[in-house]
């Protein structure tokens, strides 16, 4: 449940060195006004007082358009994906054009990638105002609204396995994918250098995955507990389980928000304060302050928002035409573009030698995701009158069971190396070979 860690400072100066490009600006402008300005003075005349107000207009908007070109360069160019962006205006053109589902799909799927990795580090500079806790918090919040929007607009359209199947993969490769390739790569640039794991962000969150789990497991079983064995007899009470669990699911989050925010703060913020002081390094040179990353964050959910329905409304006609089965793209590569920033993130922390933000960030995603996410829109199809539950079928729940199962034996103890990160990540392949090959299931398992 511990999120990653933000850096403490990097809004703050984003602001200050915002309003000193600004200032600097104003200043050189001022400069460039004055002999109108005191032209002006001079002869006192109408026309000369209107010409001086239109330089100052003229300056300042000179200035806006500065700051603006600085923060477009920081926000596109700033990233290591921004040849991506340019799958976005291809993805509403095929739309409008009509190019092709597989072709809006592929494109919109690509264009996903840079997007959740600016929402990324925008909710960081947002963060940071909030403290190291509560910002790492708001910043895994942030970086699962893809899979919030794309969950939203599956339930709009009814398409209840692809939702299921969005929000379990983002679990899977969360905790076997993004932790296991991080220790993986973090044990071998620092192998014999380890630093020792902090077991308090795995053990609370690896008791609310428990939680999770047992919520699923429960609504698998429930089809079968009446004496007839009658799976469709059952389904409302499995659909009432569900609902009641999502209560419960919530609860057990914002107990641990309490507990991890005011009741046992002091424990997380003195492990915190010793790594966020190393994590805002890159951040003193931004130009993007408070306000405007909170603007910044509006467009780039919008642009996401634009994309996920896309998505969704392609995946099943691009599933045919690519050849690639239905449940592969909802539960694998769907998830892989939505936690492309979670794990490009995890892994350079791994690579510093800081596992434990590596840690918040994995485990603190795939938590919020099965205990905020998932109730949530079980809650929202409640109010809506759509019967969705939490019954994944009998394979995407052993899948589910064993992530957390293996996730929790590899950090029993407090030591970690590259072996620990690499059973991890085969297991992740395992899974993903499996919804690969297996493209239909037998009816009485799908039931």
């Amino acid at each position: 449940m511990a999120p990653p860690q933000s850096g403490g400072g990097g809004a703050a100066a984003g602001d200050l060195l915002e309003t000193e490009l600004l200032a600097a600006a104003a200043s050189k402008e001022d400069e460039e006004a004055a002999p109108a300005v005191k032209a002006t003075s001079t002869s006192g005349s109408p026309a000369d007082d209107e010409r001086g107000a239109g330089a100052t207009t003229s300056s300042r908007v000179r200035r806006g358009a500065r700051l603006a070109a600085a923060q477009l360069q920081e926000v596109f160019l700033g990233t290591r994906l921004f040849p991506l962006f340019s799958a976005v205006p291809l993805a509403v053109a095929a739309q409008h054009l009509r190019l092709g589902r597989a072709w809006v799909f592929v494109f919109s799927l690509i264009g996903m990638a840079p997007l959740a990795e600016r929402v990324s580090f925008l909710s960081e500079h947002i963060a940071d105002t909030a403290g190291p806790t509560a910002g790492g918090i708001l910043n895994a919040t942030c970086g699962n609204v893809p899979e919030l929007i794309i969950a939203l607009f599956a339930l709009h359209k009814e398409k209840m396995e692809i939702l299921k199947w969005s929000l379990l993969g983002s679990i899977l490769s969360n905790l076997l994918l993004v932790l296991g390739s991080s220790l993986l790569c973090g044990g071998l640039a620092n192998t014999g250098k380890e630093r020792p794991l902090d077991r308090r962000q795995a053990d609370v969150s690896i008791g609310l995955l428990m939680l999770g789990v047992l919520c699923h497991i429960l609504t698998l079983l429930s089809k079968y507990s009446n004496r007839t064995g009658d799976i469709i007899s059952s389904s409302g009470s499995v659909l009432e389980l569900s609902r009641l669990s999502a209560i419960v699911m919530l609860t057990a989050y914002f107990g641990g928000l309490i507990f991890q925010l005011k009741t046992h703060r002091q424990s997380f913020e003195q492990e915190d304060s010793s790594e966020s002081t190393n994590t805002s390094d890159d951040d003193g040179s931004s130009v993007i302050g408070f306000t405007s990353a909170v603007i910044w964050l509006i467009g780039m959910t919008v642009l996401i928002a634009v994309l996920s329905n896309y998505i969704i409304t392609t995946i099943e006609e691009a599933s045919e035409s690519l050849g690639i089965p239905l449940r592969f793209i909802s539960i694998i590569l769907l998830p892989i573009v939505g936690n492309a920033a979670e794990h490009a993130g995890a892994i350079i922390f791994a690579f510093k030698n800081k596992i434990d933000i590596t840690l918040g960030i994995a485990l603190g995603s795939a938590t919020q995701i099965s205990l905020l996410v998932v109730p949530i829109i079980l809650i929202v199809s409640w109010v809506n009158g759509i019967p969705m539950d939490l019954d994944l079928n009998l394979l995407e729940t052993g899948s589910l069971v064993m992530t957390v199962f293996t996730t929790a034996f590899t950090l029993q103890d407090d030591k970690w190396h590259y072996l620990k990160g690499f059973n991890l990540t085969l297991c992740y392949i395992v899974i993903a070979v499996c919804f690969f090959t297996i493209k239909a299931l037998p009816s009485k398992l799908i039931e």
